[in-house]
């Protein structure tokens, strides 16, 4: 080795302890598993190898897809079609989950045992998680994924890691068992990607007891159904530095709340929430004063690794529905799929798909083996690149499924339904979370950071 490379060696060493051993568990081949249509699954479902799943995902893997089958897919089109299931039917579903024992992997690893009864797979980790949500997106809607998991996987970890104890045995229980429902309010009419700047503001009152919030919140997820709300308030001063956190409940005097109608994500329950001299107890802060940001930031990776899940499936589902059609429909004499045109158009959807996937395989092996401060300083960047990257691949590939469908896809319901849905759904995994634009710019600028780090060693 040579200096500068002992030099980095010691210093990721002191920052975060020697990297882990290999795992030898790992199941190398799979059983295969699904329809087997090429590539319409992950590699590890259809027998080629693979260092990342053991025993324990195989089982999670059909728990979760046997799952879905009974309790959502045969309703996602119902449930579109109405803006979702209503309060009574979306609470009632949720405590399903809780009840077979699926609905606490929303918060990823570590399984919140101390908060649930029910126990959850051996070694739950990251790949559990993305199993969980691969599988629940296999119903082809964003509105019903987002409806099920959009609220709870953001608006509680913030409880869960930076709460106080009283706030986390008062709120997190309930929230994953499905009695509760909470949401996070972060974006605002004249604030979305630009989070510095959110204008909600909360003052304390002479006593030093409560804040007296102010201010709304758009487009957030489930907050028509919450009962809770993760909001971003500013105690401070402008950018940054002057925002903290709040747990504000629906019942508090001064909140109320409007379904939001949106081109796509129908069953989410998208929601533009006010709220007017709302009295919040100072016990409701989340962390500490003024360090929002930082709470903010730390739930971000997460929230993104979240939607690359959703997005490369959903990519998926367009492709294997487009495969599908092309090769049952007939046009010149000939089925659709024998037309070279149509094969390049499926080539290019599987050539995205695919990388996108092993890059997404890649960056969860490393939630896996690194702690929260060696995730947060190494892959902020690369996730946030990943986002664009997946963002992008299902935008491609609903246009593409689209074309092969034809009119089909034009169609509301019918064999084109899948796609005319997610055709849909692609902006709303374009710009939350991050827009394709911030999400460029904020990975190009780590890698330029990292690298003037390492150049001075």
């Amino acid at each position: 080795q040579s200096k500068r490379d002992r030099a980095i060696a010691m210093t990721l060493n002191s920052m975060f302890g020697p990297a882990p051993k290999p795992n030898t568990d790992v199941l190398v081949r799979t059983n295969p598993y699904g329809q087997l249509v090429p590539y319409g699954d992950p590699a590890w479902y259809q027998t080629l190898n693979s260092p990342y799943y053991k025993k324990t995902h195989v089982e999670w893997r059909k728990k979760c897809r046997q799952w879905m089958d009974i309790h959502v897919t045969p309703f996602v089109k119902k449930w579109n079609e109405e803006y979702g299931p209503g309060e009574d039917g979306y609470k009632h579903i949720i405590k399903q989950m809780y009840v077979d024992g699926i609905m606490p992997a929303c918060v990823g690893p570590p399984w919140p045992s101390m908060y649930v009864d029910k126990k959850g797979p051996e070694n739950f980790d990251s790949f559990h998680e993305l199993i969980f949500i691969d599988e629940m997106s296999r119903c082809g809607s964003g509105g019903v994924t987002w409806g099920l998991l959009g609220g709870i996987t953001i608006g509680l970890p913030p409880i869960i890691h930076f709460g106080s104890e009283e706030l986390k045995k008062r709120i997190v229980p309930g929230c994953l068992n499905g009695d509760k429902v909470i949401c996070l309010c972060i974006t605002e009419p004249d604030a979305g990607s630009d989070v510095a700047g959110l204008r909600t503001t909360a003052e304390k009152t002479k006593c030093g007891k409560y804040y007296i919030v102010n201010g709304s919140k758009k487009w957030i997820t489930n907050g028509i159904w919450s009962d809770y709300y993760t909001v971003a308030v500013r105690t401070g001063g402008k950018g940054p530095n002057g925002i903290s956190l709040l747990l504000i409940e629906k019942d508090m005097e001064g909140v109320s709340t409007r379904h939001m109608k949106c081109m796509g994500v129908w069953a989410s329950g998208t929601t533009y929430i006010n709220f007017d001299n709302v009295k919040v107890p100072v016990s409701n802060l989340i962390g500490k004063e003024n360090k929002g940001w930082k709470y903010v930031m730390y739930n971000f990776n997460h929230e993104r690794w979240t939607i690359i899940c959703q997005s490369l499936r959903f990519a998926r589902v367009c492709y294997e529905e487009a495969f599908k059609y092309a090769s049952k429909r007939k046009t010149f004499g000939r089925p659709l799929i024998k037309h070279q045109a149509i094969r390049m158009k499926l080539a290019e959807m599987i050539r995205k798909i695919e990388s996108a996937q092993s890059w997404l395989e890649v960056l969860t092996y490393q939630l896996t083996t690194m702690n929260k401060k060696e995730q947060n300083m190494k892959l902020g960047g690369a996730i946030a690149l990943l986002k664009t990257h997946a963002s992008k691949t299902f935008e491609f590939c609903a246009r593409e499924a689209a074309q092969i469908f034809g009119g089909a896809a034009y169609t509301r319901g019918g064999v084109g339904e899948k796609v005319e849905r997610l055709y849909r759904d692609v902006r709303a995994y374009a710009i939350p979370g991050g827009s394709e634009e911030i999400m460029m710019d904020f990975g190009s600028r780590e890698a330029v950071k990292k690298f003037e780090r390492f150049s001075r060693m």
